[in-house]
């Protein structure tokens, strides 16, 4: 795990931790998130919106899979904490209820994370990498991307490292997933430690 020298201070004792895991297609976010839910019921996921359609063997609840239509709608209602368009698609994150007091995990792309940030700066961004370009190109294979898609990804991926790496408040190099899991988990009780809590 790398880490910036100070952590965001919270802004009271009493505000939920907000959560941001991102990084490039391919690295186990998804993966990595539903293991933290598992092993930490008190997480509470916002499930970000998109129009990109449901791989084959996707879980329902990945995401709220929209049409075009009904996004825009809810993004001119100023539904979302934070969206944009990746590769020909939208994805967003709708504004998370704070009230019940738990800790919120956001899984989205860096341009999401650096709108969160901006309008969030207490929220925690922890950035995910593959060990190499070669296991990630694996694994985007192996969850079903088509070769155009993977290339895509791959392309995105050389530019978003950087300024992932720049923005983020604690980095992971996801190459065991028990272990990336654990560390995690460790941090994120650190980080409520740290509020008070």
């Amino acid at each position: 795990m790398n880490e910036r020298a100070e952590p965001p201070a919270s802004s009271s004792s009493a505000d939920p931790l907000i959560l941001i895991v991102s990084g490039p297609g391919g690295v186990g976010k998804g993966t990595i998130v539903d293991a933290l839910l598992r092993r930490d019921p008190t997480l509470l996921l916002s499930r970000s919106w998109t129009t990109r359609e449901q791989r084959p063997g996707e879980h329902d609840e990945a995401y709220v899979f929209t049409t075009r239509d009904a996004f825009e709608k809810h993004r001119e209602n100023n539904g979302f904490l934070e969206w944009t368009e990746f590769l020909g698609n939208y994805y967003g994150t709708p504004v998370p209820d704070l009230r019940d007091g738990r800790d919120i995990v956001l899984e989205i792309e860096v341009d999401g994370a650096q709108q969160v940030k901006v309008r969030h700066p207490e929220s925690v961004l922890i950035f995910i990498l593959p060990p190499s370009r070669d296991e990630q190109r694996r694994r985007l294979i192996g969850r079903g991307d088509p070769d155009h898609k993977v290339i895509e990804r791959l392309r995105k991926a050389e530019e978003e490292e950087p300024v992932g790496l720049a923005l983020a408040d604690y980095s992971f190099v996801n190459d065991d997933l028990d272990h990336t899991v654990t560390e995690l988990l460790s941090l994120i009780e650190r980080l409520r430690s740290l509020a008070g809590r």
